[in-house]
């Protein structure tokens, strides 16, 4: 899977393409495997939203074997999101912890400051390839907003964005530059006014306007074929690492490291290397303030399958399965479930999931600060912070350095707001005095 930039895309979605040659019956069971990963997937929906499922797929199916889309896709990706991405050695870094030699992906230089664009305007492409007219999206940390906004504006395209009252008010600079670039912000104040309760409300109103709008799915997660669709567009991410890493290094890495919430940019990294024996896969998620119950966002500290919001998938629910409140100092990371194919994957073994706390998070949102000159989203900081336990794992069983790669899956300029009153509580607290009204 030594791919270039140029046919990521195409490559990626290969193995799903449909044989013109099969009878109605041998396509439509090839069709259900593809709703699955394994056990895991799926499209479990109101009967009313099978039809624009129907009509979405059809229109990636199409989009696929279309060079005009595959022409516009590399266009936006290049000229409006600023791709190739680099891959950063992190020097400083490397030397702290020794025994290995870290490599940063840096998404976070991505237009829009996260990965969230690549999936955006692919989706936003088939939304005008569909003849719709509004973009729907959920978001928690707003990158996947600001995403969908971005695009929709370059595009011409109505957005509606869907977002829990909570994350409004710890990701407001996001919230900010949305309604700047013209998007309407639904507050969403539901249950913990989180990210699980925007994706619901957001279902709600694609029911209602199936006819003019499209459901911009940000993660690789909800009814088929969002998961696959969501992958797919992402997948640049690994294939730029994979050829650049083998062009500095002559060698793969031996670890590739995500954080994951719902999962896009872990699959999107993960994706390149999952043929790979020898590439160790670790996805990290958000342990929160402990774990009990209700204080974190670890779906794989304890793995219960369960069906919400269109899927089956490993989810943080009651015995009654309904899904559980959680809670991460991360937005992008507060979230039950997660994506089915990392579902599929960690049954198999072949990724290994971590979860770091809340302070675990910024401690690695400071180390990166410090000694790379990189302030990282706090999403991303929960990988970072589990590299000295990889490092030291790795010095107690083997003697040759490791090559590690990291997807910084996007920068801190959002968290400002979350992580100030954390690690300098005095200094913020004088700025907001400061700068702020007297009430």
């Amino acid at each position: 899977m030594n791919l270039t930039n140029e046919n990521h895309f195409m490559t990626q979605i290969t193995a799903t393409t449909k044989n013109p040659t099969q009878s109605p019956l041998q396509a439509e069971e090839n069709t259900a495997r593809e709703h699955y990963f394994g056990k895991y997937g799926g499209r479990y929906v109101p009967e009313l939203l099978i039809p624009a499922l129907d009509e979405l797929e059809k229109a990636y199916t199409e989009a696929k074997q279309s060079p005009t889309f595959k022409k516009k896709l590399e266009q936006l990706l290049r000229d409006f999101g600023g791709r190739p991405t680099p891959l950063i050695y992190a020097e400083n870094l490397s030397n702290h912890l020794g025994h290995a030699k870290i490599y940063l992906k840096n998404e976070g230089l991505l237009h829009t400051g996260a990965h969230k664009l690549n999936n955006a305007i692919g989706q936003a492409l088939l939304t005008k390839q569909m003849g719709k007219t509004e973009v729907i999206a959920e978001t928690g940390a707003g990158q996947h907003g600001l995403a969908t906004a971005a695009i929709c504006a370059k595009l011409n395209l109505r957005c509606k964005i869907f977002m829990g009252t909570l994350d409004i008010k710890r990701q407001y600079p996001n919230v900010y530059n949305m309604k700047l670039m013209g998007a309407e912000i639904i507050p969403v104040a539901d249950g913990n006014c989180t990210l699980k309760d925007a994706v619901n409300a957001a279902m709600k109103y694609w029911i209602e306007h199936l006819a003019t709008s499209h459901y911009l799915i940000g993660s690789a997660l909800g009814p088929a074929p969002f998961p696959r669709i969501v992958r797919d567009f992402q997948a640049i991410i690994g294939t730029e690492t994979r050829k650049t890493i083998l062009e500095r290094e002559k060698r793969l890495p031996s670890h590739v490291v995500a954080c994951a919430g719902g999962g896009s940019n872990a699959l999107g990294m993960f994706t390149a290397f999952l043929t790979d024996a020898n590439v160790e896969l670790i996805a990290v998620e958000a342990g929160g303030s402990d774990t009990t119950p209700g204080n974190h966002a670890a779906r794989m500290l304890k793995p219960d399958i369960g069906i919400a919001q269109g899927y089956k998938s490993f989810f943080l629910q009651n015995p009654d399965g309904q899904l559980m409140d959680t809670h991460s100092i991360s937005a992008g990371l507060d979230y039950p479930g997660i994506a089915p194919e990392l579902a599929y994957f960690a049954e198999q073994g072949r990724i290994q999931f971590l979860r770091a706390s809340d302070d675990d998070c910024l401690t690695g949102y400071k180390l990166l600060s410090l000694h790379e000159g990189i302030v990282p989203a706090l999403e991303t900081a929960h990988a970072i912070s589990k590299l000295p336990h990889i490092v030291n794992h790795i010095k107690k069983n083997t003697q040759q350095e490791a090559l590690i790669i990291v997807n910084l899956s996007g920068r801190g300029d959002k968290d400002l707001f979350i992580a100030a009153p954390h690690i300098n509580p005095d200094d913020w607290t004088q700025f907001l005095k400061t700068h702020l009204p007297k009430t």
